[in-house]
Protein backbone atom coordinates (compact mmCIF):
# COMPACT_ATOMS: atom_id res chain seq x y z
CA UNK A 1 0.00 0.00 0.00
CA UNK A 2 1.48 3.41 -0.89
CA UNK A 3 2.25 5.94 1.82
CA UNK A 4 -0.55 8.34 2.68
CA UNK A 5 0.33 11.95 3.34
CA UNK A 6 -0.16 13.42 6.79
CA UNK A 7 -2.27 16.54 7.19
CA UNK A 8 0.31 19.19 6.34
CA UNK A 9 -0.49 21.33 9.41
CA UNK A 10 0.78 18.62 11.78
CA UNK A 11 4.48 19.31 11.13
CA UNK A 12 5.90 20.76 14.39
CA UNK A 13 2.34 21.73 15.36
CA UNK A 14 1.09 22.37 18.89
CA UNK A 15 -2.25 20.91 20.02
CA UNK A 16 -3.94 22.33 23.12
CA UNK A 17 -5.86 19.73 25.12
CA UNK A 18 -8.99 21.04 26.82
CA UNK A 19 -10.70 19.08 29.56
CA UNK A 20 -13.99 20.77 28.73
CA UNK A 21 -15.70 20.20 32.08
CA UNK A 22 -12.91 22.15 33.81
CA UNK A 23 -12.11 24.86 31.28
CA UNK A 24 -14.81 27.55 31.38
CA UNK A 25 -18.47 27.56 32.44
CA UNK A 26 -20.72 29.88 30.43
CA UNK A 27 -24.06 29.27 32.19
CA UNK A 28 -23.19 29.17 35.92
CA UNK A 29 -24.02 25.48 36.44
CA UNK A 30 -20.50 24.74 37.68
CA UNK A 31 -19.50 22.65 34.66
CA UNK A 32 -17.35 23.81 31.77
CA UNK A 33 -19.06 23.79 28.38
CA UNK A 34 -18.50 24.48 24.69
CA UNK A 35 -19.66 28.09 24.87
CA UNK A 36 -17.03 28.57 27.56
CA UNK A 37 -14.42 27.33 25.11
CA UNK A 38 -15.76 29.69 22.42
CA UNK A 39 -15.51 32.65 24.82
CA UNK A 40 -11.84 31.89 25.40
CA UNK A 41 -10.82 31.19 21.81
CA UNK A 42 -8.99 34.56 21.62
CA UNK A 43 -6.84 33.43 24.58
CA UNK A 44 -6.16 30.05 22.97
CA UNK A 45 -5.31 31.72 19.67
CA UNK A 46 -2.93 34.10 21.47
CA UNK A 47 -0.91 31.13 22.75
CA UNK A 48 0.18 30.34 19.22
CA UNK A 49 -1.22 26.80 19.08
CA UNK A 50 -2.56 25.13 15.94
CA UNK A 51 -5.43 22.99 17.22
CA UNK A 52 -7.59 22.17 20.20
CA UNK A 53 -8.39 18.65 21.34
CA UNK A 54 -11.45 18.41 23.55
CA UNK A 55 -12.20 15.64 26.03
CA UNK A 56 -15.37 13.61 25.28
CA UNK A 57 -18.49 15.69 24.69
CA UNK A 58 -20.86 12.95 23.50
CA UNK A 59 -23.85 12.04 25.72
CA UNK A 60 -22.87 9.95 28.72
CA UNK A 61 -24.13 9.00 32.19
CA UNK A 62 -20.68 10.22 33.30
CA UNK A 63 -19.47 7.29 35.34
CA UNK A 64 -16.19 8.02 33.56
CA UNK A 65 -16.96 11.61 32.59
CA UNK A 66 -17.72 11.06 28.93
CA UNK A 67 -15.49 8.05 28.35
CA UNK A 68 -18.67 5.98 28.76
CA UNK A 69 -20.57 7.00 25.63
CA UNK A 70 -24.31 6.41 25.37
CA UNK A 71 -24.79 8.06 21.94
CA UNK A 72 -22.06 8.41 19.30
CA UNK A 73 -24.06 10.82 17.13
CA UNK A 74 -24.73 13.76 19.42
CA UNK A 75 -23.25 16.24 21.90
CA UNK A 76 -24.34 16.19 25.54
CA UNK A 77 -26.78 18.90 26.54
CA UNK A 78 -24.55 19.77 29.52
CA UNK A 79 -21.94 20.93 27.02
CA UNK A 80 -24.43 22.85 24.86
CA UNK A 81 -25.55 20.28 22.30
CA UNK A 82 -24.47 19.84 18.72
CA UNK A 83 -25.37 23.42 17.79
CA UNK A 84 -22.74 24.67 20.23
CA UNK A 85 -20.14 22.41 18.63
CA UNK A 86 -21.01 23.73 15.18
CA UNK A 87 -20.57 27.29 16.47
CA UNK A 88 -17.21 26.30 17.90
CA UNK A 89 -16.07 24.76 14.61
CA UNK A 90 -16.96 27.97 12.75
CA UNK A 91 -15.32 30.23 15.35
CA UNK A 92 -12.20 28.07 15.52
CA UNK A 93 -11.88 28.12 11.74
CA UNK A 94 -11.92 31.93 11.78
CA UNK A 95 -9.11 31.78 14.36
CA UNK A 96 -7.17 29.27 12.18
CA UNK A 97 -7.56 26.59 14.84
CA UNK A 98 -8.32 22.94 14.10
CA UNK A 99 -10.86 21.05 16.24
CA UNK A 100 -10.12 17.49 17.38
CA UNK A 101 -12.58 15.39 19.38
CA UNK A 102 -12.17 12.32 21.54
CA UNK A 103 -13.44 9.03 20.11
CA UNK A 104 -14.06 6.06 22.44
CA UNK A 105 -14.17 2.87 20.34
CA UNK A 106 -12.98 0.38 22.97
CA UNK A 107 -16.20 0.38 24.98
CA UNK A 108 -19.58 2.04 25.34
CA UNK A 109 -21.65 2.98 28.33
CA UNK A 110 -23.81 0.24 29.78
CA UNK A 111 -26.62 2.73 29.09
CA UNK A 112 -25.95 2.64 25.33
CA UNK A 113 -28.94 1.17 23.44
CA UNK A 114 -26.63 -1.44 21.92
CA UNK A 115 -25.72 -2.86 25.31
CA UNK A 116 -29.22 -2.57 26.71
CA UNK A 117 -30.42 -4.73 23.86
CA UNK A 118 -27.44 -7.08 24.10
CA UNK A 119 -28.00 -7.93 27.74
CA UNK A 120 -31.77 -8.25 27.34
CA UNK A 121 -31.63 -11.25 24.99
CA UNK A 122 -28.88 -13.67 23.91
CA UNK A 123 -30.41 -13.59 20.44
CA UNK A 124 -30.29 -9.81 20.17
CA UNK A 125 -28.77 -8.33 17.01
CA UNK A 126 -26.38 -6.45 19.30
CA UNK A 127 -25.33 -9.38 21.49
CA UNK A 128 -22.10 -9.94 19.56
CA UNK A 129 -21.28 -6.23 19.61
CA UNK A 130 -19.80 -7.01 23.04
CA UNK A 131 -17.46 -9.60 24.54
CA UNK A 132 -19.40 -12.30 26.38
CA UNK A 133 -18.14 -15.56 27.85
CA UNK A 134 -19.42 -18.44 29.93
CA UNK A 135 -18.15 -18.89 33.48
CA UNK A 136 -14.92 -20.84 33.93
CA UNK A 137 -15.05 -24.46 35.02
CA UNK A 138 -14.91 -23.23 38.62
CA UNK A 139 -17.90 -20.98 38.02
CA UNK A 140 -15.93 -17.74 38.21
CA UNK A 141 -14.72 -15.25 35.57
CA UNK A 142 -13.49 -16.66 32.24
CA UNK A 143 -9.86 -15.62 32.81
CA UNK A 144 -7.53 -13.50 34.97
CA UNK A 145 -7.93 -10.17 33.19
CA UNK A 146 -8.18 -7.16 35.47
CA UNK A 147 -9.96 -3.87 34.92
CA UNK A 148 -8.51 -0.41 35.56
CA UNK A 149 -9.45 -0.54 39.25
CA UNK A 150 -7.58 -3.80 39.89
CA UNK A 151 -10.69 -5.98 40.12
CA UNK A 152 -11.82 -8.62 37.66
CA UNK A 153 -12.47 -7.28 34.15
CA UNK A 154 -15.57 -9.50 33.99
CA UNK A 155 -19.03 -8.89 35.42
CA UNK A 156 -21.68 -11.58 35.61
CA UNK A 157 -25.02 -10.82 33.99
CA UNK A 158 -27.61 -12.77 35.93
CA UNK A 159 -30.26 -12.41 33.21
CA UNK A 160 -28.25 -14.02 30.40
CA UNK A 161 -26.00 -16.11 32.68
CA UNK A 162 -22.76 -15.02 31.01
CA UNK A 163 -19.94 -12.67 31.89
CA UNK A 164 -19.28 -9.49 29.91
CA UNK A 165 -15.88 -7.84 29.58
CA UNK A 166 -15.04 -4.36 30.85
CA UNK A 167 -11.41 -3.32 30.90
CA UNK A 168 -12.52 -0.22 32.80
CA UNK A 169 -15.60 0.23 35.00
CA UNK A 170 -18.45 -2.34 34.94
CA UNK A 171 -20.53 0.47 33.41
CA UNK A 172 -18.15 0.44 30.39
CA UNK A 173 -18.64 -2.87 28.55
CA UNK A 174 -15.96 -3.58 25.92
CA UNK A 175 -16.95 -3.81 22.27
CA UNK A 176 -16.19 -6.93 20.23
CA UNK A 177 -14.02 -5.81 17.32
CA UNK A 178 -14.00 -9.33 15.88
CA UNK A 179 -17.55 -8.55 14.76
CA UNK A 180 -17.62 -6.89 11.28
CA UNK A 181 -20.82 -5.06 12.23
CA UNK A 182 -18.90 -3.06 14.85
CA UNK A 183 -16.51 -1.94 12.10
CA UNK A 184 -19.46 -0.81 9.98
CA UNK A 185 -20.93 1.15 12.87
CA UNK A 186 -17.71 3.07 13.44
CA UNK A 187 -17.22 3.79 9.76
CA UNK A 188 -20.58 5.58 9.95
CA UNK A 189 -19.60 7.34 13.19
CA UNK A 190 -16.32 8.66 11.76
CA UNK A 191 -18.03 9.89 8.61
CA UNK A 192 -20.74 11.63 10.61
CA UNK A 193 -18.26 13.73 12.58
CA UNK A 194 -15.87 14.31 9.70
CA UNK A 195 -18.80 15.53 7.60
CA UNK A 196 -19.84 17.82 10.44
CA UNK A 197 -16.50 19.59 10.07
CA UNK A 198 -14.19 18.36 12.83
CA UNK A 199 -10.54 17.97 11.86
CA UNK A 200 -9.85 14.60 13.45
CA UNK A 201 -10.01 12.33 16.47
CA UNK A 202 -7.85 11.40 19.40
CA UNK A 203 -8.62 7.68 19.78
CA UNK A 204 -9.05 6.48 23.34
CA UNK A 205 -7.34 3.18 24.33
CA UNK A 206 -5.97 2.93 20.78
CA UNK A 207 -3.72 0.01 21.74
CA UNK A 208 -6.45 -2.02 23.41
CA UNK A 209 -9.38 -2.24 21.03
CA UNK A 210 -8.84 -5.87 20.03
CA UNK A 211 -8.70 -8.66 22.62
CA UNK A 212 -7.32 -12.15 22.29
CA UNK A 213 -10.01 -14.21 20.57
CA UNK A 214 -9.14 -17.23 22.75
CA UNK A 215 -9.38 -15.15 25.96
CA UNK A 216 -6.04 -16.45 27.24
CA UNK A 217 -4.81 -15.37 30.67
CA UNK A 218 -2.50 -12.37 30.85
CA UNK A 219 0.99 -13.43 32.04
CA UNK A 220 2.62 -12.16 35.20
CA UNK A 221 4.63 -9.00 34.53
CA UNK A 222 8.40 -9.36 34.31
CA UNK A 223 10.38 -8.26 37.37
CA UNK A 224 11.47 -4.66 36.94
CA UNK A 225 8.85 -3.88 34.30
CA UNK A 226 7.86 -0.21 34.36
CA UNK A 227 4.98 0.08 36.81
CA UNK A 228 3.11 2.40 34.45
CA UNK A 229 2.81 -0.38 31.89
CA UNK A 230 2.03 -3.36 34.05
CA UNK A 231 -1.49 -3.89 35.24
CA UNK A 232 -1.63 -4.79 38.92
CA UNK A 233 1.16 -7.30 38.39
CA UNK A 234 0.02 -8.52 34.96
CA UNK A 235 1.36 -7.78 31.49
CA UNK A 236 -1.56 -6.90 29.21
CA UNK A 237 -0.53 -9.33 26.50
CA UNK A 238 -3.97 -10.71 25.69
CA UNK A 239 -6.46 -8.27 27.23
CA UNK A 240 -5.03 -5.48 25.04
CA UNK A 241 -2.14 -4.91 22.62
CA UNK A 242 -3.29 -7.32 19.93
CA UNK A 243 -1.81 -7.02 16.41
CA UNK A 244 -5.18 -7.11 14.63
CA UNK A 245 -5.71 -3.43 15.52
CA UNK A 246 -3.27 -2.33 12.80
CA UNK A 247 -5.59 -3.37 10.00
CA UNK A 248 -8.32 -1.27 11.62
CA UNK A 249 -6.12 1.83 11.58
CA UNK A 250 -5.11 1.28 7.99
CA UNK A 251 -8.80 1.24 7.15
CA UNK A 252 -9.53 4.38 9.18
CA UNK A 253 -6.54 6.17 7.70
CA UNK A 254 -7.88 5.53 4.20
CA UNK A 255 -11.16 7.06 5.28
CA UNK A 256 -9.49 10.07 6.93
CA UNK A 257 -7.30 10.65 3.87
CA UNK A 258 -10.34 10.67 1.57
CA UNK A 259 -11.24 14.11 2.95
CA UNK A 260 -9.60 17.32 1.79
CA UNK A 261 -7.77 18.37 3.77
CA UNK A 262 -7.13 14.95 5.36
CA UNK A 263 -8.49 14.32 8.84
CA UNK A 264 -6.02 13.50 11.61
CA UNK A 265 -5.95 10.33 13.73
CA UNK A 266 -4.11 10.48 17.07
CA UNK A 267 -3.78 7.34 19.16
CA UNK A 268 -3.71 7.00 22.93
CA UNK A 269 -1.03 4.33 22.59
CA UNK A 270 -0.29 3.39 26.19
CA UNK A 271 2.61 1.05 25.41
CA UNK A 272 5.95 0.55 27.13
CA UNK A 273 8.50 0.30 24.31
CA UNK A 274 9.32 2.41 21.29
CA UNK A 275 9.21 -0.41 18.74
CA UNK A 276 5.58 -1.08 19.66
CA UNK A 277 4.85 2.64 19.66
CA UNK A 278 6.31 3.11 16.19
CA UNK A 279 4.31 0.14 14.87
CA UNK A 280 1.13 2.24 15.17
CA UNK A 281 2.38 4.45 12.34
CA UNK A 282 2.58 1.42 10.02
CA UNK A 283 4.13 2.29 6.68
CA UNK A 284 2.85 5.83 7.14
CA UNK A 285 -0.61 4.36 6.55
CA UNK A 286 -2.00 3.95 10.09
CA UNK A 287 -2.16 6.61 12.82
CA UNK A 288 -0.87 10.09 12.09
CA UNK A 289 0.37 10.41 15.66
CA UNK A 290 0.99 7.89 18.43
CA UNK A 291 1.22 9.36 21.92
CA UNK A 292 4.61 8.65 23.49
CA UNK A 293 3.93 7.49 27.05
CA UNK A 294 7.49 6.24 27.68
CA UNK A 295 8.48 9.90 27.22
CA UNK A 296 5.78 11.20 29.56
CA UNK A 297 6.73 8.69 32.26
CA UNK A 298 10.47 9.21 31.89
CA UNK A 299 12.44 10.73 34.72
CA UNK A 300 13.17 14.40 34.08
CA UNK A 301 16.89 13.82 33.68
CA UNK A 302 19.44 13.99 30.90
CA UNK A 303 20.23 10.27 30.95
CA UNK A 304 16.56 9.30 30.74
CA UNK A 305 15.23 11.83 28.24
CA UNK A 306 18.09 12.23 25.75
CA UNK A 307 18.33 8.59 24.61
CA UNK A 308 14.55 8.19 24.58
CA UNK A 309 14.02 11.29 22.43
CA UNK A 310 16.81 10.47 19.99
CA UNK A 311 15.74 6.83 19.67
CA UNK A 312 12.13 7.88 19.00
CA UNK A 313 13.27 10.26 16.27
CA UNK A 314 15.57 7.63 14.76
CA UNK A 315 12.86 4.99 14.61
CA UNK A 316 10.28 7.16 12.85
CA UNK A 317 10.69 7.24 9.07
CA UNK A 318 8.71 8.17 5.95
CA UNK A 319 7.94 11.64 7.26
CA UNK A 320 6.11 10.41 10.37
CA UNK A 321 5.86 12.89 13.24
CA UNK A 322 6.75 12.28 16.86
CA UNK A 323 4.08 13.16 19.40
CA UNK A 324 5.28 14.69 22.67
CA UNK A 325 3.10 15.33 25.73
CA UNK A 326 3.99 15.50 29.41
CA UNK A 327 0.54 16.04 30.98
CA UNK A 328 -3.01 14.90 30.35
CA UNK A 329 -6.29 14.19 32.11
CA UNK A 330 -5.19 10.71 33.27
CA UNK A 331 -1.76 11.39 34.75
CA UNK A 332 -0.05 13.78 37.11
CA UNK A 333 0.69 17.17 35.54
CA UNK A 334 4.32 17.66 34.52
CA UNK A 335 4.88 20.74 36.75
CA UNK A 336 4.32 18.41 39.71
CA UNK A 337 5.63 15.10 38.36
CA UNK A 338 8.73 16.41 36.57
CA UNK A 339 9.37 19.75 38.23
CA UNK A 340 8.22 19.38 41.87
CA UNK A 341 6.11 22.55 41.31
CA UNK A 342 9.33 24.57 41.18
CA UNK A 343 9.15 27.64 38.93
CA UNK A 344 12.66 27.27 37.49
CA UNK A 345 12.27 23.58 36.67
CA UNK A 346 8.84 24.15 35.11
CA UNK A 347 10.36 26.71 32.76
CA UNK A 348 13.17 24.34 31.80
CA UNK A 349 10.66 21.58 31.08
CA UNK A 350 8.71 23.93 28.82
CA UNK A 351 11.89 24.83 26.94
CA UNK A 352 12.48 21.12 26.37
CA UNK A 353 8.91 20.40 25.30
CA UNK A 354 8.61 23.30 22.88
CA UNK A 355 11.91 22.70 21.09
CA UNK A 356 11.57 19.01 20.26
CA UNK A 357 10.78 18.36 16.59
CA UNK A 358 7.40 16.78 16.01
CA UNK A 359 3.91 17.51 17.32
CA UNK A 360 3.47 18.84 20.86
CA UNK A 361 0.35 18.41 23.00
CA UNK A 362 -0.04 20.91 25.84
CA UNK A 363 -2.67 20.22 28.49
CA UNK A 364 -4.73 23.22 29.58
CA UNK A 365 -2.84 24.96 32.39
CA UNK A 366 0.57 23.67 31.30
CA UNK A 367 1.18 27.16 29.96
CA UNK A 368 0.66 28.54 33.49
CA UNK A 369 2.86 25.94 35.17
CA UNK A 370 -0.30 24.57 36.79
CA UNK A 371 0.48 21.52 38.93
CA UNK A 372 -1.67 18.87 40.55
CA UNK A 373 -4.29 19.99 43.06
CA UNK A 374 -4.71 17.72 46.06
CA UNK A 375 -8.44 17.43 46.73
CA UNK A 376 -10.03 16.04 49.89
CA UNK A 377 -11.47 12.59 49.32
CA UNK A 378 -15.09 13.64 49.94
CA UNK A 379 -14.89 16.05 46.98
CA UNK A 380 -13.52 13.48 44.52
CA UNK A 381 -15.64 12.72 41.46
CA UNK A 382 -13.63 10.13 39.53
CA UNK A 383 -15.01 6.62 40.07
CA UNK A 384 -12.06 4.94 38.36
CA UNK A 385 -9.27 6.03 40.67
CA UNK A 386 -11.53 6.22 43.72
CA UNK A 387 -12.10 2.48 43.28
CA UNK A 388 -8.40 1.81 42.77
CA UNK A 389 -5.65 1.26 45.33
CA UNK A 390 -3.39 3.77 43.54
CA UNK A 391 -2.45 6.91 45.49
CA UNK A 392 -2.86 9.28 42.55
CA UNK A 393 -6.38 10.47 41.80
CA UNK A 394 -7.12 11.69 38.29
CA UNK A 395 -9.18 14.55 39.73
CA UNK A 396 -5.90 16.08 40.94
CA UNK A 397 -5.05 16.84 37.29
CA UNK A 398 -8.55 18.07 36.36
CA UNK A 399 -8.87 21.20 38.49
CA UNK A 400 -10.90 24.09 37.02
CA UNK A 401 -8.90 26.65 35.05
CA UNK A 402 -8.05 29.75 37.14
CA UNK A 403 -8.80 32.68 34.85
CA UNK A 404 -8.61 35.49 37.41
CA UNK A 405 -8.55 36.29 41.12
CA UNK A 406 -12.30 36.42 41.71
CA UNK A 407 -14.11 34.13 44.14
CA UNK A 408 -14.49 31.31 41.63
CA UNK A 409 -11.46 32.43 39.64
CA UNK A 410 -13.46 33.29 36.54
CA UNK A 411 -14.29 29.65 35.85
CA UNK A 412 -17.94 29.84 36.93
CA UNK A 413 -20.49 32.07 38.61
CA UNK A 414 -21.84 28.96 40.33
CA UNK A 415 -20.23 26.20 42.38
CA UNK A 416 -17.42 24.45 40.49
CA UNK A 417 -17.84 20.71 39.92
CA UNK A 418 -14.37 20.17 41.43
CA UNK A 419 -12.69 22.35 44.05
CA UNK A 420 -9.78 24.47 42.85
CA UNK A 421 -7.51 23.46 45.67
CA UNK A 422 -4.78 25.96 46.43
CA UNK A 423 -4.71 28.66 43.74
CA UNK A 424 -1.52 30.70 43.54
CA UNK A 425 -1.79 32.05 40.01
CA UNK A 426 -4.23 32.85 37.21
CA UNK A 427 -4.30 33.71 33.54
CA UNK A 428 -5.04 37.35 34.38
CA UNK A 429 -2.07 37.60 36.76
CA UNK A 430 0.35 35.98 34.38
CA UNK A 431 -0.75 38.00 31.35
CA UNK A 432 0.16 41.14 33.31
CA UNK A 433 3.65 39.83 34.15
CA UNK A 434 6.02 40.11 31.20
CA UNK A 435 8.23 37.34 32.57
CA UNK A 436 5.54 34.89 33.73
CA UNK A 437 5.47 31.24 32.72
CA UNK A 438 2.50 32.03 30.47
CA UNK A 439 4.35 34.72 28.57
CA UNK A 440 7.43 32.51 28.37
CA UNK A 441 5.25 29.77 26.85
CA UNK A 442 3.87 32.19 24.28
CA UNK A 443 7.40 33.25 23.29
CA UNK A 444 8.52 29.62 23.10
CA UNK A 445 5.58 28.63 20.89
CA UNK A 446 6.30 31.57 18.61
CA UNK A 447 9.90 30.39 18.39
CA UNK A 448 8.71 26.82 17.81
CA UNK A 449 6.79 27.98 14.76
CA UNK A 450 10.12 28.92 13.14
CA UNK A 451 11.49 25.36 13.35
CA UNK A 452 11.60 23.87 9.87
CA UNK A 453 13.64 20.73 10.58
CA UNK A 454 12.56 17.34 11.90
CA UNK A 455 16.10 16.50 13.00
CA UNK A 456 17.75 16.77 16.41
CA UNK A 457 21.49 16.47 17.04
CA UNK A 458 22.95 16.04 20.52
CA UNK A 459 25.81 18.45 21.13
CA UNK A 460 26.67 17.44 24.68
CA UNK A 461 25.32 14.91 27.15
CA UNK A 462 26.39 13.95 30.64
CA UNK A 463 24.76 13.12 33.98
CA UNK A 464 24.01 16.78 34.64
CA UNK A 465 22.96 18.27 31.33
CA UNK A 466 21.84 17.84 27.77
CA UNK A 467 22.57 20.18 24.87
CA UNK A 468 21.08 19.67 21.44
CA UNK A 469 20.55 21.42 18.15
CA UNK A 470 17.26 21.69 16.26
CA UNK A 471 17.34 23.70 13.05
CA UNK A 472 18.81 27.10 14.03
CA UNK A 473 18.30 26.59 17.76
CA UNK A 474 20.78 25.33 20.35
CA UNK A 475 19.08 24.16 23.54
CA UNK A 476 21.04 23.76 26.78
CA UNK A 477 19.34 22.22 29.84
CA UNK A 478 20.86 21.80 33.30
CA UNK A 479 19.07 19.01 35.17
CA UNK A 480 21.25 19.35 38.27
CA UNK A 481 21.43 21.44 41.44
CA UNK A 482 24.81 22.97 40.53
CA UNK A 483 25.87 25.64 38.06
CA UNK A 484 27.63 24.40 34.93
CA UNK A 485 29.45 25.94 31.98
CA UNK A 486 28.60 25.20 28.37
CA UNK A 487 30.25 26.47 25.21
CA UNK A 488 27.83 28.06 22.77
CA UNK A 489 28.17 29.65 19.37
CA UNK A 490 27.21 33.26 19.00
CA UNK A 491 23.63 34.38 18.49
CA UNK A 492 20.68 35.48 20.58
CA UNK A 493 20.42 33.82 23.98
CA UNK A 494 16.88 33.31 25.35
CA UNK A 495 16.86 32.43 29.03
CA UNK A 496 14.13 30.66 30.96
CA UNK A 497 12.45 33.96 31.84
CA UNK A 498 12.10 34.71 28.13
CA UNK A 499 14.73 37.46 28.24
CA UNK A 500 16.91 37.82 25.14
CA UNK A 501 20.44 39.12 24.73
CA UNK A 502 23.12 38.89 22.05
CA UNK A 503 26.15 36.75 22.88
CA UNK A 504 29.47 35.93 21.27
CA UNK A 505 30.88 32.43 21.00
CA UNK A 506 32.24 31.20 24.31
CA UNK A 507 31.38 29.76 27.72
CA UNK A 508 28.02 30.49 29.31
CA UNK A 509 26.77 29.61 32.76
CA UNK A 510 23.62 27.54 33.20
CA UNK A 511 22.22 28.01 36.69
CA UNK A 512 20.86 25.01 38.65
CA UNK A 513 17.83 23.40 36.99
CA UNK A 514 17.79 26.16 34.37
CA UNK A 515 17.87 26.14 30.60
CA UNK A 516 18.46 28.53 27.75
CA UNK A 517 18.20 28.64 23.98
CA UNK A 518 20.65 30.17 21.54
CA UNK A 519 19.09 31.26 18.26
CA UNK A 520 21.42 31.71 15.33
CA UNK A 521 20.53 33.70 12.23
Amino acid sequence: MPNIAHPTWLRNATIYQIYVRSFADSNADGYGDIDGVIEHLPYIESLGVDAIWMSPIMPSPNHDWGYDVSDYYSVAGDYGGIDALQRLIRAASKASLKVILDLVPNHTSSEHPWFKSARSDRNSHYRDYYVWADPSITGGPPNNWLDATGGSAWSYDTHSKQYYLHNFLPTQPDLNWWNPLVHEEFQKILRFWFDLGIDGFRIDVAHGIYKDQLLRDDPVANPGQNRHFEHFGLAETYSKNRPEVHALYRNWRQLAASYQPPKVLIGETWVSDLDTLVSFYGNNDELDLAMNFPFAFSDFSSRSLAPLVTETLDKLTNGAHCCWAASNHDISRFPTRWSADDDTRIRSALILLTTLPGTLILYYGDELGLGDSIIDDHFLQDEMTSASTASFRRDYARRPMPWNGSRQHGFTRGTPWLPFGQVTTSVETQLADEHSILNLTRRLLSLRNTIASSNLATLYLDDLSWSYKVDKLEVHINFSDQSIQRHTDGGVLIDNRGLERSISAGENTIEPFSAFIVRRS
